[in-house]
């Protein structure tokens, strides 16, 4: 089976769910059982090849060091496509089993949809749901994990264009990953950590940065954190489906209560990248303020805004000596008066190596610019005490409503950052000293790289563009509430919407028979009642 033709197939399987629950909680009911599918046909794969190996020797077949995982017995897939009544009650019964007998690796791996739940998920939904699933053999032989590997992240950014604005929190645009992994170069037996790691995409694509490169990806270790309990199981998946072993992901608030630790302090780590949830209002200030683990190195965040509290957790979790980070943030990080101290002395430490700003719409269903902060612990001798800008806000690429990263783009940005000298309206090479004394510490990138003279801001267009925008939108709005109150046909409506205990239910057939025989235009024709869709 190709790789098209596996993402047709188990994109449908989001058609069966569509109208019965949100789209934003599909991923909660096809992610696992695609991974418990998954792990069954592979397991049937290992059990014939013991066979095999072993003369038919039906005990030896079944030893666990035969096997990645451990299923049960009872808590195969085929055991739970046997059952027609309780379906949701047999599947929830066979992925906790599997759960408790591989503990090490798959606990709470499943997440927690609800399967029990027949208000939600029918035995008949449940049973075509399987049934679609079935239809294909997902074995190594007949599915290779590069394939399924493929596939799965094709499934994860599907979703993202389903869910709206719940796509940032589990998906990073997969071309801003790779112009980051290419920065930070990982190299293998080193450690990579994403503190806010969604669905693993970023950490994944630093051993496939290592693949492609003809190096040993599989010494790589992966650390990963992750606030929301489905999407780490999400990430933990598509750890297993790229048959990735080496890696760590927990479940857990970063700020809060990091778990990556070794001898009761933060864990030290060659590579941090990360998308951090930016903005964030709800997080306990007053702990970090006498945080026991020493982050707050600059200061305490104000309570509206934890930008610089992940800052610091990312810059206190890098290795003294080889540590480097870099992070995609929205603009506001680089000049709020309210973080000017925590950043002056980010800027002093000389930890900045890099500020590179992107074009709009590169976060996941944001309209905002981004960019990347590049941080390094110990800068190569060329580049210590200054900072480079580069202003890649043009070097975008758009299809519909997705914005991407090409390979042109990616390869410009990238050569400019590693060659690190000025390029007129694209990059500038800027000492730490200007940046402190000149700008008091303001990292904007089009104080030091303005896109031409023409370009240049001026207050006084903005101020005049700003008003006669708001203007516009105002007198629209205006109109539109004006149409919505006067018009006869929405009044009429919201009249009819308001009986709504007085409507009859239909069986969809005679619905249809029914519409066959309707009128055009019964209100013209002075009829009072006629069959209509909710």
């Amino acid at each position: 089976m190709n790789t098209k033709q596996l993402e047709a197939h188990l994109w449908g399987a989001a058609n069966i769910l569509r109208g019965l629950i949100d789209a934003a909680d599909f991923k909660q009911y096809i992610f696992p059982l695609l991974f418990f599918k998954r792990i069954s046909d592979v397991w049937d794969e290992e059990y014939k090849l013991a066979l095999e190996e072993s003369g038919n020797d039906l005990d030896y077949a079944e030893f666990a060091e035969n096997h990645r995982f451990q299923i049960p017995k009872g808590c195969h897939w085929d055991d739970v496509r046997k059952k027609t009544t309780n379906v949701g009650l047999a599947l929830h019964k066979a992925l906790r089993g599997i759960e408790k007998a591989n503990p090490e690796t798959l606990h709470d791996v499943f997440g927690d949809a609800q399967w029990t739940n027949k208000k939600r998920m029918t035995d008949e939904k449940m049973l075509d749901l399987i049934e679609h699933f079935n239809k294909i053999d997902l074995s190594v032989a007949n599915v290779p994990h590069d394939i399924m590997g493929e596939a799965y992240e094709y499934l994860i950014s599907k979703f993202a264009d389903d869910s709206g604005h719940t796509a940032a929190e589990f998906y990073t645009n997969r071309t801003v990953v790779k112009l980051m992994t290419m920065i930070t170069d990982p190299q293998p037996g080193e450690s990579v950590y994403d503190p806010t790691c969604g669905s693993g995409g970023i950490l994944l694509n630093s051993a496939l940065h290592l693949k492609e490169q003809g190096k040993e990806y599989r010494t790589l270790k992966l650390y990963g954190q992750e606030l929301n309990l489905i999407t780490s199981a999400i990430a933990r998946i598509n750890m297993f489906m790229h048959n990735v072993d080496e890696f760590l992901i927990v479940q857990g608030d970063t700020l809060d209560n990091p778990q990556i630790l070794e001898n009761d302090e933060l864990k030290k780590f060659d590579v941090i990248m990360a998308n951090p949830p930016y903005s964030v209002k709800r997080w306990n200030q007053a702990k970090f303020s006498n945080d026991p683990f020493g982050r707050n190195i600059w200061g305490t965040p104000p309570q509206g805004n934890a930008d610089y509290a992940f800052q610091q957790h990312i810059i206190s979790s890098l290795d003294s000596k080889t540590g480097r980070s870099v992070v995609l943030w929205p603009h506001g990080v680089l000049y709020r008066d309210a973080e000017l101290e925590m950043r002056k002395k980010m800027i002093e430490a000389d930890l900045v190596d890099a500020v590179i700003g992107l074009g709009p719409n590169l976060f996941y269903n944001a309209t905002m610019e981004s960019c990347l902060l590049v941080c390094r612990m110990q800068k190569d001798k060329k580049r210590r005490n200054k900072i480079i800008f580069i202003n890649a806000s043009e070097e975008i690429a758009r299809v519909t409503a997705y914005s991407y990263l090409d390979e042109t783009h990616i390869n410009k940005i990238f050569s400019a950052y590693k060659d690190f000298k000025n390029i007129e309206g694209f990059a500038k090479v800027v000492s730490t000293n200007e940046v402190l004394t000149e700008q008091n510490g303001n990292l904007t990138i089009s104080r030091y790289v303005p896109k031409s003279t023409a370009d240049k801001f001026d207050i006084d267009t903005e101020l005049s563009n700003y008003v006669e925008k708001s203007n516009d939108s105002i007198h629209a709005v205006s109109e539109f509430n004006t149409y919505i109150t006067s018009n006869p046909e929405l009044a009429l409506f919201r009249k009819i919407i308001k009986g709504r205990e007085d409507w009859k239910r239909y069986k969809f057939k005679d619905l249809v028979n029914n519409l066959n025989k309707s009128e055009s235009k019964p209100l013209d024709k002075g009829l009072e009642r006629y069959v209509g869709l909710e």
